[in-house]
């Protein structure tokens, strides 16, 4: 089943935060992870939205992403992320219709 990786970051310290930007893609499709969406301007509809970047990633599966986010290469990486922002990351399931 599709997973889907949304995720809201506060960037405070952009210089830093671009040593994991650099070396993100090559990560993520190496574990078959799709880049779908970055946005750092999101329209807020409801509710509060402090945050200046969101992302949507997706995988054909949990254990594609759990491989990725587990991985050495990305353990090594996302320090940089650590440094330079927080954030609030969620793993959510594609949609099957026959889930109604």
């Amino acid at each position: 089943m599709t997973v889907y990786v949304v995720a809201k970051l506060k960037i405070d310290d952009r210089e830093t935060y671009a040593k994991y930007s650099d070396g993100f893609m090559d990560i993520l499709t190496r574990y078959g992870g799709k880049l779908l969406s970055v946005d750092d301007g999101a329209e807020v509809i409801e509710g509060d939205w402090p945050y200046n970047r969101t992302v949507l990633l997706e995988f054909p599966d949990k254990a594609d992403m759990q491989a990725w986010y587990n991985s050495p290469e990305y353990k090594d990486l996302v320090k940089h992320r650590y440094a330079s922002s927080t954030a609030e990351i969620a793993l959510i399931k594609g949609w099957q219709d026959d889930e109604n």
